[in-house]
């Protein structure tokens, strides 16, 4: 089998990693809690830098008051700043949020887009996070990578690359749309519980036969 120049692992190597993380997190999904697109646009913003537990936490009593646009908005810039304070960087995440709130309202209808242009015009909104809102919200299909699946990527084998936007293209030259939005989860569900950054747990992992890194280590 050859040896694609995305990753430095064969197709049916790449292919027998997907099958094994499907069985090792079947219920693999998005760890931020939210009932609308909107909602996730906010969660999503106020999840950098931030765990999504606490994300959740704050979001929790932030929809409780307000979880569209016009409510948002209503609240205040202060009032907005004091309920996401713990998820850090607050100040220019309520900047962001209110922003993004004012452009829904005036140029959307108070809706998310659900197409990427026009989600990364919003403020606050990258590459990544304009992905995460397509699959997750809209079941589009998309690549996201964030610090877990470029890690676990460039670990394992299956896609390489210096840059998120390098590992992203890598990922989708070798899996079929229809796997994309899964496999994004199940890269992070793997490096969370055990592709770490630090101190990884390659001598527990189920994958370590396939992984070109302990391979090379070894």
């Amino acid at each position: 089998m050859m040896e694609r120049a995305s990753g430095g692992l064969s197709d049916a190597a790449a292919a027998e990693i997907l099958a094994r993380l499907k069985y090792l997190y079947p219920k693999a999904k998005s760890g931020l809690n939210y009932t609308t697109p909107f909602e996730l646009l906010v969660a999503t913003i106020l999840s950098a830098q931030c765990t999504d537990a606490r994300v959740n936490k704050v979001t929790a009593q932030l929809f409780g008051k307000a979880n569209t646009p016009e409510g948002i908005l209503a609240l205040g810039r202060e009032k907005l700043e004091s309920i996401i304070r713990e998820c850090g960087l607050f100040r220019s995440k309520a900047g962001y949020i209110m922003e993004a709130c004012q452009i829904l309202l005036s140029e959307y209808g108070g809706e998310v887009p659900a197409d990427f242009e026009s989600l990364m015009r919003l403020p606050g909104v990258g590459r990544k996070t304009a992905s995460v809102i397509l699959s997750n919200a809209f079941g589009i299909p998309a690549m996201p990578v964030d610090t877990h699946v470029f890690r676990v990527s460039n670990r394992l084998g299956l896609a390489k690359g210096k840059t998120p936007r390098e590992v992203e293209e890598g990922l989708k030259e070798l899996l079929p749309q229809d796997e994309w939005n899964q496999t994004h989860h199940l890269l992070i569900r793997h490096g969370r519980e055990i592709c770490k950054a630090r101190n990884p747990g390659c001598q527990i992992c189920p994958l370590r036969d396939l992984c070109i890194s302990v391979q090379q280590d070894g």
